[in-house]
């Protein structure tokens, strides 16, 4: 049992040192909408949906650091309100309906980011205010 305990107490440190890319691109053309909906999606989405990332301390520890730029990596590929102006209105229109799509089924933010993240859960006004922007 000791000899197992200083494996895992070396490998634990070890993967300390496996390079990860965490950064936070410029922004290129930031979302246009109201202000409340600028203020809820960055309460709820930019973490992992934009190029301004708060990397947390913890978001740097391994492995970890592993399932938080995995995320934060997928997130901008599928979403990235940092690029949303590059993005024609037809398809800024679709991704309007994915958005209420997810919020709709409380499907983001993801669950394993509300369980750090509490204050991002969707109040019904917010829920509602997410609706209504989309169905523009």
């Amino acid at each position: 049992m000791k000899k197992f305990m200083i494996f895992s107490l070396v490998v634990l440190v070890g993967i300390q040192f496996i390079p990860l890319e965490q950064n936070n691109p410029p922004v290129e053309y930031d979302l246009s909408a109201p202000e409340e909906i600028k203020i809820i999606l960055r309460k709820a989405c930019y973490d992992c949906h934009s190029n301004e990332t708060n990397w947390a301390w913890y978001t740097k520890v391994a492995p970890i650091s592993w399932m938080a730029t995995n995320d934060v990596n997928e997130g901008r590929k599928h979403l990235n309100f940092s690029e949303w102006g590059n993005l024609r209105t037809s398809e800024q229109d679709k991704i309007k309906e994915e958005i209420w799509e997810e919020v709709r089924e409380e499907s983001m933010p993801l669950w394993q980011y509300r369980i750090m993240h509490p204050s991002t859960k969707l109040s019904v006004e917010e829920k509602n205010a997410i609706r209504n922007w989309t169905s523009y």
